[in-house]
């Protein structure tokens, strides 16, 4: 039986969706977004979202997120995958994106972390999207950019939210 990704976190006022492609192990074991200790995502947000988010509790991380309106959620709804490795994705159902971006009327942008969720998710949006797609660099221990490279793509994501 495939695994099946995470709710979407936000409300009616996002302006910036993150999509990750899908949980991994430890992820889909705590039930947690980035929940892998050397995953950089909660590291990389902190600027981004204007506040420390690495030593809060992770309801407090997500109602921080909420409230600088980012949401988080995955291109892939369910999936099998040994390990987790975006190559070793397997029997793939995409979310529907398209949906999910007409129902948040303030969506500025759809930022994809990593190369696998911004295929995925390009190939969903398609031509004439009214949101900008923008793609990351994997936020992964296995995507071995250093954080400072990294941080400065990341950054960027602070102006579709003024």
């Amino acid at each position: 039986m495939p695994d099946q990704a995470f709710d979407l976190v936000a409300d009616a006022r996002c302006r910036v969706l993150i999509l990750g492609s899908f949980p991994g192990v430890r992820s889909l074991r705590e039930a947690r977004y980035y929940a892998h200790p050397r995953n950089q995502f909660w590291q990389l947000m902190s600027p981004v979202a204007g506040l420390d988010l690495v030593p809060l509790a992770y309801d407090e991380r997500l109602a921080a997120l909420v409230a600088r309106r980012i949401g988080l959620w995955d291109v892939v709804a369910t999936a099998r995958r040994a390990g987790s490795l975006d190559s070793a994705l397997r029997a793939v159902q995409p979310r529907d994106l398209r949906a999910v971006a007409a129902g948040l009327p303030d969506l500025r942008a759809m930022a994809f972390n990593g190369a696998t969720a911004f295929a995925i998710g390009q190939r969903q949006m398609g031509q004439g999207t009214m949101v900008e797609l923008v793609s990351l660099p994997s936020s992964s221990p296995a995507h071995t950019v250093g954080l400072a490279a990294k941080a400065a793509a990341w950054c960027r994501l602070a102006a579709y939210l003024g």
